[in-house]
């Protein structure tokens, strides 16, 4: 263990000294002996997968306002509690609306012969009255004009939605690493223009009219309920809210998403004109006595009397989507960043700025969690302009991960060029792990995007995508045996340096010079 510690200080030594000064810019102040205790703590005594699994295997799915979601909420507050963290929480954000669970499934075909399906129900769709038995009918249905000629024949039967998807092979391994390619040809993209509002916005809000419609319609008729094909293909079943969490919508039938196998051989058998039944038991249930839900929050308090007032944030998202047990996204995020706190606590370095984490919850139905937190706390920004409260001026850096468990690999640097000399002497000792990309790009679709939007510091990392998109995140194999140990503890180890050096900076880290409208 001794020649593993020393060679490890050896190889920590050299990268440092690469971290030369940037375009005449003063060098930055690394603690190489507080980094060696860092990776020592977070390589040799790792509970990170540990924490993984109570996510997991315990505590998993962990769908917004599902009494599963708030056990898995106590239970981080009591790790951080025995870890000493100071004042572990639950901070109260609202309202969500109604929370949901699935408690009981069952789906199989009865008739012409027995098996059963791979199939999952649709979050906040209502439940079966016990199992029901019914014929299966395909309808197309792709304008409210169509659902004309359906009339009076759907009551009773289960209804399958549209022809079942293509599935093709995969030529292509689906676990895959960022090439050093890929990686420079990141690092080499220009600045994004501004958008002007999101893509597609029109064509979504056309969908959504259209689901509306025909969940109204289905209601109407009185059909059993509705069978939709799923995406994925070899058993995997990406499944989402197939009704409304919201307290005063009307419920939806009875949903269920159907994996692209079983799907296309009930269609196919229809088509042969042969009558096909399922029996599908779904005990769904809502809950709307507390529409609220909440973030878990701690710190590490500063120990800088000057400086402790300062605030360097570490996050991720804890809730998941329902159908796997929520490993990947956003499990692994969540186990990396309380594990780099623990490392932290563990290690006894002091930190000059406080270190706060905040795990969020509705992230998945638009970072709802995350955006209330930032509107309480450091203000918003709106066509008039940005309105701070006091910890916005305090407010150093926020650090999330939410790509999956591939190993870091850089930072998005979210158009924020001032800190690129900042990362670039953070990033080289762990180019021995595989870190060596800074990208000028933003990456969408998370819990930065909160802090960013009101002209704060907010980072994502850059991450392997693994099977992040092709077979886990929001689907039912997202689930432990997706998670990679070795990247987990290397991720855990450069999160917990990056806070580490952000808290004991002489400055907080510098922002854009202008925001983006």
């Amino acid at each position: 263990m001794l020649s593993y510690h020393f060679s490890r200080t050896i190889r920590l030594a050299a990268a440092l000294a690469l971290a030369a000064p940037v375009h005449g810019q003063q060098a930055e102040k690394i603690d190489t002996a507080g980094l060696a205790k860092i990776r020592d703590e977070g390589m040799q005594r790792s509970k990170v997968m540990e924490i993984t699994s109570y996510l997991t295997d315990v505590y998993g799915a962990r769908l917004t306002g599902s009494p599963q979601t708030k056990a898995a909420g106590e239970w981080v507050v009591s790790q951080l509690t025995t870890w000493g963290l100071s004042n572990p929480r639950l901070e109260t954000w609202g309202p969500f609306g109604r929370g949901w669970s699935n408690e009981k499934f069952a789906a199989r075909v009865v008739s012409p012969s027995s098996y059963p399906l791979i199939a999952y129900p649709g979050a906040w769709s209502t439940g079966t009255s016990g199992p029901v038995t019914a014929e299966v009918v395909l309808v197309h249905i792709d304008s409210v004009t169509d659902t004309t000629k359906y009339r009076g024949t759907l009551r009773g039967r289960w209804v399958m939605v549209g022809d079942p998807p293509a599935v093709n092979p995969h030529w292509e391994p689906q676990a895959r690493r960022t090439s050093d390619a890929q990686l420079d040809s990141m690092g080499a993209l220009p600045a994004e223009a501004p958008q002007g509002g999101r893509g597609g916005a029109g064509r979504f809000r056309g969908f959504q009219e259209l689901a509306r419609a025909r969940g109204e319609f289905f209601q109407h008729e009185g059909v059993a309920g509705v069978l939709q094909a799923g995406r994925g293909d070899g058993g995997t079943v990406f499944a989402q809210g197939t009704g409304s969490r919201a307290t005063d919508a009307p419920l939806s039938p009875p949903t269920v998403i159907v994996s692209a196998e079983h799907y296309g051989r009930i269609a196919r058998t229809l088509a042969k004109g042969i009558p096909v039944k399922v029996e599908i038991e779904a005990d769904n249930r809502f809950y709307g006595a507390d529409t609220n839900s909440f973030n878990i929050v701690a710190e590490l308090p500063g120990s800088d009397r000057r400086l402790r007032d300062e605030l360097v944030m570490l996050g991720a998202h804890f809730d998941s989507w329902h159908t796997g047990t929520g490993a990947t996204d956003n499990a692994a995020g969540s186990a990396v960043m309380l594990e780099a706190l623990r490392v932290l606590k563990a290690t006894g370095l002091p930190l000059r700025r406080t270190v706060r984490i905040a795990l969020w919850t509705g992230e998945e139905e638009g970072l709802l969690g995350s955006r209330a937190y930032v509107r309480e706390h450091f203000g918003t920004r709106d066509s008039t302009g940005l309105h701070a409260k006091p910890d916005h001026e305090r407010f150093s850096a926020y650090f999330n991960v939410d790509n999956g468990t591939g190993a870091i690999r850089g930072v998005y640097l979210q158009g924020n060029e001032r800190v690129r000399p900042i990362f670039r002497a953070w990033m080289e000792p762990f180019r021995d792990l595989g870190m060596r990309t800074l990208t000028i790009r933003n990456t969408g679709g998370t819990d930065h995007l909160s802090f960013d939007g009101v002209g704060l510091p907010g980072f994502q990392f850059i991450q392997d995508p693994i099977e992040y998109d092709t077979r886990a995140h929001h689907s039912n194999q997202d689930v432990y045996e997706r998670i990679q140990e070795s990247d987990m503890k290397k991720n855990a180890v450069i999160v917990a340096s990056f806070v580490y050096l952000a808290a004991n900076r002489d400055e907080k880290l510098p922002r854009k010079t202008q925001l983006v409208p």
